[in-house]
């Protein structure tokens, strides 16, 4: 209920913290300074917001930790974490801002039993697909009266069947009632496992939390390429691995490549995939948001990743979890919102007819800083005792933590952020790209400042290997 007692932000992160494995006295350390409301929304946002980037730079001071027997203060303010998780509003690249962030069809629509229906078409093939289902042509007209014809869940169900990626608003009462939202019930918001056995690897001499710590970062969109983002920040070698043919979100790419290289592989073809299997070989933490058939048909599912490098920590985001019926559904922010009763809630609580989203790609960017928090969680135990590991996370899960966690009161009313507030949290920066202003990283760390070493770099521009440790 909506102005009900609330765990505070560090009762969340204890509990985060307690699910990962982490010592109790680690979070000593932390200082979380800000009060809510931050953003408009009747969800706790804000705090998600600075717990999910908190777990994460707790677990980089952790790392430094038991690399160089230093303790070290953690502090993350709450409107700073509520900045970073808009950060590709923020974004200018040489004093431009962001173009348009959604194709023309994109968007709510009704269908014949008054449902809302939302659509993802930014990328063409999922445009395709929707329109292929429709039997119309990809303009919003046509699209609009196309679905005058449908039942919003015979769409979603056939749109899915097609390859498109849509969803059909439900009320959280709705999606509880889901075979899936029970399949989810039972699992933690993130999974840590032990999938194999294989010696300690030692660290490497370095400066920072992760220097020396290789990444492979095969994602897009946002909460994959922020866990790489972040990662980065405390100093690790992360190698964003793109392929050649698919398409990508110019302003995102920008955004979350800031501290990565960019390299391309074509892992349809064996010569792609023998580089990828040299590339793992090498690896520390393997971070991928394909779907489960589609990784594994390439040669690189946990197991087959274990098998090339006994030792390695594999990061797997999905977009529904990987329980239950709709395990292998293609997903974004947006739509998982819309599936899980988000925007229906929004909407009632603006007193509005219709869906409203979060004030943020919420479930996306909490949803990265809980992958580097469990990759790097997962990181020590493998320094410690061995093993090779498997973290799990997804959209879903992340909106039942977010959900969970409880409303604010009145929180609509709180007006959206102005720039002289946002000012503060901008750093200039040099890019592939041309000169960046961006939002800096909004944890901060007493002895080693998370900062971003490489500047953001277009597609492929690196070659397909590691840099020395």
């Amino acid at each position: 209920m909506i102005g009900t007692a609330k765990p505070s932000p560090h009762d969340i992160l204890a509990d985060l913290w307690k699910l990962a494995g982490g010592a109790p006295s680690a979070l000593d350390a932390v200082r979380l300074t800000g009060a809510e409301p931050v953003l408009s929304s009747s969800f706790r946002v804000a705090a998600a917001a600075q717990v999910s980037i908190a777990a994460s730079a707790l677990a980089a001071a952790e790392i430094w930790r038991l690399r160089s027997g230093e303790a070290q203060g953690v502090a993350v303010d709450m409107l700073h974490a509520a900045v970073e998780c808009r950060s590709e509003r923020y974004l200018r690249v040489d004093g431009k801002p962001p173009p348009p962030s959604w194709d023309p069809t994109a968007g709510v629509y009704r269908t014949r039993d008054r449902r809302y229906v939302r659509l993802h078409t930014n990328f063409g093939h999922h445009r395709a697909a929707v329109c292929n289902v429709l039997q119309c042509e990809p303009e919003r007209d046509k699209i609009e009266a196309a679905l005058t014809e449908w039942d919003g869940e015979a769409f979603e169900t056939a749109a899915y069947a097609g390859g498109a990626v849509v969803s059909l608003m439900r009320s959280h009462d709705e999606w509880l009632a889901t075979a899936h939202a029970r399949a989810l019930a039972a699992l933690p918001v993130l999974t840590i496992e032990k999938i194999g056995e294989a010696a300690p690897k030692p660290w490497s001499k370095g400066d920072r939390p992760l220097s020396g710590v290789r990444v492979l970062d095969l994602s897009r969109v946002i909460a994959g390429p922020v866990a790489g983002r972040t990662l980065a920040a405390h100093g690790a070698d992360v190698l964003l691995v793109y392929g050649p043919n698919l398409p990508a979100i110019p302003w995102l790419t920008i955004d979350t490549g800031r501290g990565k290289l960019s390299t391309f592989v074509e892992l349809k073809s064996e010569e792609g995939r023998a580089r990828m299997r040299r590339l793992v070989a090498e690896a520390d933490i393997f971070s991928q948001g394909f779907r489960p058939d589609a990784i594994a048909a390439c040669g690189f599912s946990p197991e087959q990743a274990a098998k090339i490098n006994p030792g390695i920590v594999y990061v797997t985001l999905s977009a529904y979890g990987h329980a239950g019926p709709w395990s292998k559904r293609r997903g974004f922010d947006s739509l998982v919102q819309t599936s899980t009763g988000f925007n229906h809630a929004e909407g009632v609580a603006a007193g509005i007819e219709g869906p409203k989203e979060l004030p943020a790609q919420m479930l996306d960017h909490a949803t990265g800083y809980l992958m580097a928090f469990g990759a790097t969680m997962a990181k020590a135990r493998q320094a410690r005792e061995g093993g090779s590991w498997h973290v799990r996370v997804s959209l879903a899960q992340t909106g039942r933590w977010l959900w969970n966690l409880g409303r604010v009161a009145d929180g609509l009313k709180q007006p959206d952020l102005k720039a002289e507030a946002v000012a503060p949290f901008m750093e200039q920066a040099p890019s592939g790209f041309g000169p960046l202003d961006a939002v800096k990283h909004s944890a901060m760390l007493a002895k080693t400042p998370p900062h971003w070493a490489r500047p953001a770099v277009k597609l492929g521009t690196d070659e397909a290997e590691w840099p020395p440790r």
